[in-house]
């Protein structure tokens, strides 16, 4: 099993540790691809513009000027810095140790700066969507795009189901193989009918991760026993109130586990 997550834009920055070493990195081959993109975001984010290059307010300048300083700056786990809903919900640290282990092994978060971590990755704090353009790179999605498209289909051919929590530019970083990946759709019954959340839909998302994680021996091998787990724990007392469905993929189209939460549920701030 492979679960696919955005990155989150809340992050907490490490204050100690020791600098990023790109050879840590899952996917270590992406060493010169993750200094390119390194390089060219530092002379970015140092100069006037950079707020409007990067697509961001003068808000978070902090995190502006942190990435003039990505190689010297103090790294942590990924699972440290990322703090946004969905990293919440996850909430790795209440995890068991042998779904801890699974986490930093099954879990890949796709990334603007790094093209893809996993979650014990040590990083430093940064600020950079996957949907911003720089110069000499253009849209970030579509650079990574061919960049990590070899390296993650040969890992998805030992892998059995991947259940994919990403969307937009995130998710046209790498497609993956449509025969055994299934997206996570997030619907709110109001007024007897489903509707599309947005916001909502990262917590949920968050959640969903981590009922996959704790499955422990109930391994996931395929869309449908994924759905299988999700609706047991959205069944079992004292858990989570939602209704699971499988629609099942068709040719290049994946699978779609759709989750339905009750009209009762209310907005979770942060990102």
């Amino acid at each position: 099993m492979l679960i696919l997550l955005p990155p989150s834009e809340g992050k907490t920055a490490p204050r100690s540790g020791a600098p990023l070493d790109l050879a840590s990195l899952v996917l270590p081959t992406l060493a010169g691809e993750r200094t390119t993109v390194m390089g060219i975001l530092a002379a970015a984010s140092a100069k006037p513009d950079a707020a409007e290059v990067l697509g961001v307010g003068e808000t978070v300048r902090a995190d502006i000027d942190a990435n003039v300083v990505l190689m010297e700056s103090p790294a942590a786990p990924a699972h440290q810095v990322f703090t946004g809903v969905l990293y919440d919900a996850l909430d790795y640290p209440s995890l068991p140790e042998t779904a801890r282990r699974r986490a930093r092994e099954k879990v890949l978060i796709f990334s603007g700066l790094f093209g893809v971590l996993s979650l014990g990755d040590h990083i430093p704090n940064h600020r950079l969507s996957v949907t911003s353009s720089l110069p000499g790179l253009g849209r970030l999605s579509s650079w990574w795009k061919p960049r990590l498209t070899p390296p993650l289909d040969a890992q998805a051919e030992h892998t059995g189901v991947i259940i994919d929590g990403r969307s937009g530019g995130y998710a046209a970083q790498w497609k993956a193989p449509a025969a055994i990946t299934a997206t996570v759709d997030v619907f709110q019954i109001r007024n007897g009918e489903r509707k599309v959340v947005s916001h909502f839909a990262k917590h949920t998302r968050g959640l969903v991760a981590r009922e996959l994680l704790l499955a422990g021996p109930r391994v996931v091998k395929s869309p449908e026993s994924a759905a299988e787990v999700i609706a047991a724990a959205g069944s079992a007392e004292g858990t989570h109130d939602w209704s699971v469905d499988l629609v099942p993929g068709t040719g290049t189209k994946p699978s779609s586990l759709q989750i339905a939460l009750p009209d009762e549920h209310t907005t979770v701030r942060g990102s």
